[in-house]
């Protein structure tokens, strides 16, 4: 409906939906300021329910807005009502990822495909009577039977590239109808006109979450443990859903997560070598606060792994979910303290460059003074949070040692002491902090936290190396 017809944005990482339907307004109204471009909010950024529908607002498209911008209803949210010959309207808002996905089948035709789609997409098919006359309302509205599956669009077409009719998607909300669901939904469909389902394909990116949902699916129904690394689940997902029949599937250039961090310098991304001779450089950072996280990383993997060791076991079939349950918050653990590791770098590196900010001016040098002190802070939050994360591993290490495969007690053992370790230093790196600290109540309150955490990681750890030499 106009020269930029749709701008959406979309969280991805470390960004809500609501930040994003603020993002939209703003630039909404400077568009309609600046350009004198009319603006339509949708999605979640929508005013009004009628115009959550991208499909209501296009309605009349280019051709019909300069009639339909003149109906109060339909007045812009940003903008005058008047029709902008050249650019047309504008839609902005904020939405979830839109993932377009083709389910592949073993048939060359298309009919039989969109036969498949209608009866899975959400807006499903018109209503037929006996004599096959599509059924209309009162109102002349064509009534529709419903498809399975809510925030679903597809059609059917023939690929003359791959020799496959598909079922193409676009899951408008992965988090209410997964990926997985709809692939199991299409092969059902599927079987019952007598076909199979080779494959799928993605078309563009698709967010982490999105795989490993469904790599879980699956390794639930394989009866193996969802605690594993997530390189593992995601290679069940594709495995899974096929998605390298017609074009390899490369998660590292296909999941946006993974096409963001590889446009940045990670630190675990390093080799171990890597890391070590980094470390032993003459260069500050990364240093013992990195150290101390990935201590905690290393805890909490060891604490998945024998929470695996033990699930699947006979002799330990009572305590599987239990143990199935530890492996999966571990791995988050692990993750977490991996990116910590990442940004107590960046800390550091950040309360660096504010000491080198310039200090000629009385301006320069509050600019300078405020950089410094939120740069502590921030360099003091990150270590008490790898704190936190330590003592929820030695909770997770306790619990495993109690239940866990006897064969793996030692294994339980040393991630305890990693655990401890991990709290312990990061510490260090709190208490070098808290003398800099100009706020006086944010350092009183760093000092209690950390104290407390210290006495009950402590505690805890007392328990586990109990555990551990009474079973060894």
């Amino acid at each position: 409906m106009g020269a930029t017809d749709v701008c959406p944005f979309v969280p991805v990482a470390s960004v809500s939906m609501e930040d994003c339907v603020k993002i939209a307004e703003a630039l909404g109204k400077r568009v309609a300021e600046e350009f004198r471009i009319p603006v339509y909010l949708y999605e979640e950024a929508a005013r009004e329910e009628k115009r959550k529908n991208l499909a209501n607002i296009r309605k009349g498209e280019y051709e019909g807005l300069q009639k339909k911008i003149r109906d109060p209803e339909w007045k812009p949210d940003f903008g005058e009502p008047v029709f902008n010959e050249k650019s047309g309207a504008t839609v902005i808002g904020a939405r979830e990822f839109l993932i377009a996905y083709n389910v592949n089948l073993n048939t060359k035709d298309s009919k039989l495909a969109n036969m498949i789609a209608k009866n899975v997409r959400e807006s499903g098919k018109p209503k037929r009577d006996d004599d096959g006359n599509i059924v209309k309302d009162e109102n002349g509205e064509i009534v529709r039977i419903p498809g399975k599956l809510k925030a679903v669009r597809g059609i059917g077409w023939y690929v003359d590239e791959y020799g496959c009719a598909q079922v193409s998607i676009n899951l408008t909300n992965y988090h209410i109808t997964p990926l997985h669901i709809v692939f199991e939904e299409v092969r059902k469909e599927a079987r019952k006109l007598g076909l199979g389902v080779t494959g799928s394909e993605l078309v563009g990116l698709i967010p982490e979450e999105a795989l490993i949902e469904a790599g879980k699916f699956y390794l639930k129904k394989q009866g193996i443990s969802m605690g594993v690394p997530k390189r593992e689940i995601i290679h069940t997902a594709v495995k899974s859903l096929g998605l390298s029949d017609v074009t390899k599937f490369n998660p590292e250039e296909k999941v946006i997560e993974y096409r963001i961090n590889k446009e940045s310098d990670r630190l675990v991304d390093y080799t171990l070598l890597e890391f070590a001779e980094e470390l032993s450089s003459n260069s500050p950072a990364p240093g013992g606060g990195s150290v101390a996280a990935i201590a905690g990383a290393l805890s909490a993997a060891l604490t998945a792994m024998v929470g695996n060791l033990t699930y699947g076991k006979k002799k330990y079939q009572n305590n599987w979910d239990k143990a199935e349950e530890i492996s999966e918050k571990a791995q988050d653990l692990k993750q977490e303290l991996l990116s910590l590791a990442c940004e107590d770098t960046k800390a550091f590196n950040q309360l660096m460059k504010s000491f080198r900010m310039k200090k000629e001016t009385e301006e320069q040098k509050q600019k300078r003074r405020e950089a410094i002190r939120e740069a502590t802070k921030l360099a003091t939050e990150i270590p008490l949070t790898v704190m936190e994360k330590s003592l929820t591993i030695m909770e997770l290490a306790l619990k495993i040692a109690k239940i866990g495969n006897l064969n793996a007690i030692s294994d339980a053992g040393v991630a305890g002491e990693m655990a401890l370790a991990s709290c312990r230093s990061a510490s260090l790196n709190v208490k070098i902090n808290i003398p800099s600290l100009k706020d006086e109540k944010f350092a009183r309150d760093a000092g209690i936290k950390q104290d407390d955490i210290l006495k009950r990681i402590e505690s805890l750890y007392i328990k586990l190396t109990s555990i551990v030499e009474e079973k060894l």
